[in-house]
């Protein structure tokens, strides 16, 4: 299989960035794509609505259903797979990419922002994966990719956000234990996440960090459509990196990857 075509896809927080460009590269296929994520209504500091997103999968090919949902809340979780399920019939893939960053000390961080991070990050990537599961097992080659980074108890990735790292390793821990116990299902769980910085709205909003130092979203939706069209029964458990995928389908040229091709890269959190 090397196509995504007719597929459906549950992707939260694809308004911007990342999930959104996950879901324009599925759209391209002919995808049926479900946008799940909480912006319904403009924000001036963070472009993009469910709605400009589910106009941008229709423009690309595909089929769009835009669910305002808060991961947080159980009930709307499972009251927009229910939705997905009675538009498009079932759930093939679910790509958990919502997420809420913090990246400050002990100190610094307010106990809103570490509940936050936590209930959108680790609860809320198990609360949906939880809900799309009965569907998943339904599916012909189920898929499940979490925005995570691989595990790595080096202290210089815990001392600087010790809240953030505990909330975004939660996810790969999901990773970890749900690629095991969905394996005899022949569901698929692996993590995704980038060599360097992306480019995104909201990365842009951290002091210091500069678009041309970054690389654009579409290196990680070519890497996680290169994922999601593998045999689920012999890709799983796996904590891949966007270039190293890239590389294995055969790319070589990632300049057309920058912000500003030529410029150094910034590397990515979690990676040594």
């Amino acid at each position: 299989m090397n196509t995504l075509a007719g597929k459906t896809l549950f992707i939260t927080g694809a308004s911007r960035g990342i999930g959104l460009a996950i879901a324009t590269r599925a759209a391209r296929d002919g995808a049926n794509v479900v946008i799940a994520a909480k912006s319904s209504v403009p924000n001036p500091k963070l472009p993009g609505t469910i709605h400009t997103a589910a106009a941008e999968v229709e423009a690309a090919g595909g089929k769009a259903l835009a669910l305002k949902l808060d991961i947080r809340e159980e009930a709307e979780v499972h009251a927009a797979v229910a939705q997905a399920v009675e538009r498009f019939g079932g759930i093939d893939i679910l790509v958990n990419n919502a997420s809420a960053i913090w990246l400050a000390g002990t100190e610094s961080t307010p106990m809103k922002r570490y509940d936050l991070m936590h209930q959108v990050n680790t609860r809320g990537t198990f609360m949906v994966t939880q809900a799309c599961l009965p569907h998943l097992k339904k599916a012909a080659n189920p898929h499940v990719l979490m925005l995570a980074p691989p595990p790595n108890l080096d202290p210089k990735w815990f001392a600087p956000h010790t809240a953030y790292t505990i909330a975004k390793y939660g996810m790969s821990l999901c990773v970890l234990g749900m690629s095991a116990e969905f394996a005899p299902m022949g569901i698929a769980v692996n993590a995704l996440w980038p060599r360097t910085v992306i480019a995104t709205a909201a990365i842009a909003m951290i002091d210091g960090v500069k678009p041309e130092q970054c690389r654009r979203p579409d290196i990680v939706a070519d890497a996680a459509h290169a994922l999601l069209i593998q045999p689920a029964r012999q890709c799983t458990g796996r904590f891949a990196i966007d270039e190293d995928v890239l590389c294995e389908a055969g790319v070589r040229d990632f300049d057309r990857y920058a912000y500003q091709p030529g410029t150094p890269l910034l590397p990515d959190l979690f990676l040594n």
